[in-house]
């Protein structure tokens, strides 16, 4: 009941708030007075004519009349009194309404110019906090960067984490298990032998006998021996010609102190292939010769010139060999020639020639030169787009790819495209890998892995227009362009057997150059390096030669 009474009260009282402000919104139009002027003289008229008739009446009792008369003007002023009452009542009503209108608009005004700043500040806060956290996207990116998600090496890591054992464990101890054949340490062909003389408990005791057993140890030891041989030819003179002659010396002895292949191959491969410095070098040999070997560092760096110039034909060849191979890797890395950078090319055809090229610039100058300038197959390499316009197809190194959609996965987290890509590139992989030598890819199996990798691409796609890429760290969208770009040269490894997935093989090869640089960490020329990479050509194509002696091999080269 309570309820209604105050419904009704509510309602009575905006009918009459709505009536009191069409009042006043007569008042303040004028047509209120207009009405009221015309309601009074429609008054003032009828009580004209009333007031004639009365005339007529009065005429007849004067005094009754005079009497009325004084009556109606006394109701007439005491109605024009309420009425002015009304009036003044109504215009200060008025007054009062329309200076409380004009504080509420001010009010009004006040309260949305706040609003709108606070907006306007809410809305750069809100741009301000999006980028601060753009920034720590991107350097927590950078921060994180590791050979697992980016091109870093794994040897440029500070911190790099321990390998887990995935292993179980089964309680017995390390080392050789009972019943398990053991691979022991190989004989060798004895130089000298030492018959140990019998225990003298033996000789003074008649009931030990001698059996046809012999038990034999073998101790190896090397030692390095210095060979002088010395050349000795006669001076001849001629009295009538004053000509002198003496017997030619053999090829090679030349100045007054020559060495020989071994010793030169011994320098060479401590120098360039096991990255020893020219003067660990040198004290090396001198404490290996007791001091009677002290090679200059001259020698020590021309040896790499002088293997270089001995081995131009074979390298000749093994540049006309790779144009003819239907596959090659490729890659470039940075090097440092007398404080300023340089690169280093390396063509590889698998399983088979390798040159190393030293170049002073990247691009079409650095290609120039190279077996990739004039090479008419696949080329496999890191998406470096200058090598697009060399070979007539290409192949992306996916191993790459894994590790950049790593870092995206790292780094994107609301992302699905990039966990959806990866997964899909593992199994590519392991399907390609998993093929036989003389079985051929499944030509269904292929168009659903293309099928499923354009999907992938499609989902990338409606996530960055959802949700566009931040300012600063823009990798995986990046990611996602090339792979769309380049989408054949993704999957060109499904297609052709010939061509592998990674480019693995460029890469472990100028890992080799990257551990001479880190022992020289700058060249003093360019043509010190361009020797050293013409040397690792060759020093790469005999280690893949099957029972090879790398050192008898140079020995001879270099005699």
């Amino acid at each position: 009941m309570g309820m209604g009474n105050s419904f009704e009260t509510i309602t009575v009282l905006q009918y009459r708030l709505k009536a009191a402000q069409e009042e006043l919104a007569a008042f303040q139009s004028g047509e209120k007075y207009i009405r009221m002027e015309k309601q009074h003289l429609t008054q003032v008229r009828a009580l004209e004519r009333r007031i004639a008739k009365l005339e007529a009446a009065v005429a007849k009792e004067h005094s009754h009349a005079i009497t009325i008369r004084n009556q109606w003007f006394e109701i007439f002023e005491q109605l024009q009194k309420e009425c002015d009452r009304m009036v003044a009542e109504a215009v200060k009503k008025a007054d009062m309404m329309e200076k409380r209108a004009i504080r509420a608009e001010k009010q009004r005004d006040i309260a949305l110019e706040k609003v709108t700043s606070q907006r306007r500040e809410l809305c750069k806060v809100k741009t301000e906090l999006d980028d601060e956290k753009q920034k720590v996207q991107k350097l927590t990116a950078q921060i994180n960067r590791n050979y697992e998600n980016s091109s870093i090496p794994s040897s440029k890591s500070i911190a790099r984490k321990k390998i887990s054992n995935s292993r179980e464990k089964t309680g017995r101890k390390p080392g050789g298990q009972p019943g398990h054949r053991g691979h022991c340490r190989k004989k060798l062909t004895p130089t000298r032998e030492i018959y140990l003389p019998a225990p003298e408990e033996v000789l003074h005791d008649p009931d030990f006998k001698k059996t046809s057993k012999t038990i034999t140890k073998q101790k190896i030891d090397i030692s390095v021996e210095v060979h002088v041989t010395e050349y000795h030819a006669d001076v001849y003179y001629n009295s009538k010609t004053g000509e002198r002659i003496h017997a030619p010396f053999p090829q090679g002895v030349i100045d007054d102190v020559n060495y020989g292949g071994n010793l030169r191959a011994f320098l060479f491969l401590l120098n360039n292939d096991c990255c020893t410095s020219i003067d660990k070098s040198r004290r090396f040999l001198s404490d290996l010769t007791d001091g009677k070997i002290n090679i200059s560092k001259g020698m020590i760096n021309n040896l790499c010139r002088s293997f270089a110039q001995k081995t131009e034909s074979q390298r000749k060849e093994i540049f006309c060999d790779m144009l003819l191979s239907p596959v090659m890797h490729t890659d470039c890395t940075n090097a440092r020639v007398n404080g300023e950078s340089s690169y280093v090319f390396v063509c590889a055809i698998p399983d088979g020639g390798v040159l190393y090229f030293a170049r002073g610039k990247k691009g079409h100058d650095g290609i120039k030169g190279t077996v990739v300038e004039d090479y008419q197959g696949t080329l496999v390499h890191d998406h470096d787009v200058t090598f697009y316009k060399y070979g007539t197809g290409h192949q992306e190194c996916l191993a790459h790819v894994l590790r950049y959609l790593k870092d995206s996965m790292d780094n994107e987290k609301d992302r699905t495209w990039n966990r959806q890509m990866h997964s899909l590139i593992q199994e590519m992989i392991h399907y390609r890998n998993g093929l036989s030598e003389s079985e051929e890819p499944d030509p269904q199996t292929v168009s659903e892995f293309e099928e499923r990798y354009k999907t992938i691409l499609s989902i990338a796609g409606d996530e960055y227009d959802y949700e566009p890429p931040g300012k600063y760290y823009r990798d995986g969208y990046n990611l996602y362009k090339r792979m769309k770009k380049y989408k054949k040269d993704h999957l060109l490894f499904l297609h052709n057997k010939n061509v592998p997935a990674t480019n693995n093989e460029a890469e472990r090869l100028l890992r080799k150059y990257k551990r001479k640089q880190a022992q020289a960490v700058s060249f003093r020329s360019p043509s010190s390096i361009d020797h050293l990479c013409k040397c690792m050509s060759m020093l790469v194509l005999m280690r893949r030669k099957e029972q090879t002696n790398l050192f008898r091999e140079i020995a001879e080269i270099f005699a």
